[in-house]
């Protein structure tokens, strides 16, 4: 090989093949710019909210209830029953019939649960309730 000379014919003719080094280096910076972008036009949808001139402190503080994976419910920190609970609830709206409740719920507590707690709300005449998140 190392006294190998070119054809001259060979070197005359054109090419039969594609050369995608470029094609690929140009996909490949697509790909980059792609990555880099997707999350931040995922986060930066632009929402025009309302605005109020009310005191956004509540009448009344909000109802908690606290459902554990354990299957305990806390209402305000206080272990309650089922019953109880009923109970509880619909004594807090015979005070105030717009009540806020607000339901703080353990990642691991079944679905199940969490539909009863909000029928049972529903019976009792609640009809505002939040649920308590953690930022992302």
């Amino acid at each position: 090989m190392a006294g190998w000379m070119p054809d001259p014919e060979v070197e005359d003719r054109p090419l039969a093949e594609i050369n995608v080094t470029p094609l690929v280096d140009v996909m490949l910076v697509l790909l980059v710019i792609f990555i880099i972008l997707a999350p931040v036009m995922a986060n930066s949808l632009k929402v025009n909210l309302p605005r109020v001139a009310g005191d956004p402190t509540l009448s009344q503080p909000p109802l908690t209830v606290i459902l554990q994976a354990d299957g305990v419910i806390r209402v305000n920190d206080e272990p309650l029953s089922g019953e109880h609970l009923a109970e509880r609830l619909r004594t807090a709206v015979r005070h105030d019939p717009e009540l806020l409740l607000r339901i703080d719920g353990d990642g691991a507590t079944p679905y199940e649960k969490l539909a009863q707690l909000l029928s049972l709300a529903q019976e009792q005449g609640i009809h505002r309730i939040a649920f308590t998140t953690l930022r992302p």
